[in-house]
Parts: structure tokens; sequence; C-alpha cells
């Protein structure tokens, strides 16, 4: 896989990230007995956002057209492309 194509993945998984930390904040006055748990969540998912933010900096500063495999050891970039997809299909929004 392209660093260009991890990019790519990344930077929709963080737009999910996004919408879904948005709604969790929004969510937290609906109700004081569901407060504790969307604020929770909104952590969690800050936290999550952050952590990618940060990868997103370290992979833009490699050669796009570069294999990602050639700066990342393969069980890394299998166990991150895994995590992607679980986040991107989480919909933490639609709770």
């Amino acid at each position: 896989m392209k660093v260009k194509e991890l990019l790519e993945l990344l930077e929709e998984t963080i737009g999910h990230l996004r919408i879904a930390l948005v709604v969790n904040q929004q969510r937290i006055f609906e109700s004081p007995m569901t407060s504790y748990e969307f604020a929770q969540r909104a952590v969690e998912i800050q936290e999550d956002l952050e952590d990618l933010e940060k990868l997103r900096a370290e992979l833009g500063r490699l050669d796009p057209e570069s294999d990602v495999e050639e700066h990342y050891p393969r069980e890394e970039v299998e166990r991150l492309l895994k995590t992607l997809e679980l986040l991107r299909k989480s919909e933490s929004y639609a709770y």
C-alpha cells in the first residue's frame, strides 16, 4: 500500500471521527441521565482523533508514492488498517 492511499483512508476516518465528536458533544446537553456517557464518549473520540492526526502528520513527511511497508513493519500496517476500518464503521454519531 502506498503512503498516499493510507493518507486518504486516514483522512476519511478523521472526518468520521470529527462528525462523531461534534454529535456526542451536542448530545451531552440532551439529558442529565445520559450526559456522562456522551461526555465520556466524546473524550474517547477526541483521544482517537488526536492519535490519528499525529499519525497523519508523521505520514505527511513521507514520500506519497513510497510503500508504507518501507517505513513500518507489515504487522503494524495491518493492525492500523483494521483499526481504521473499525473506526470508520463504528458510526458512533448514530447513537
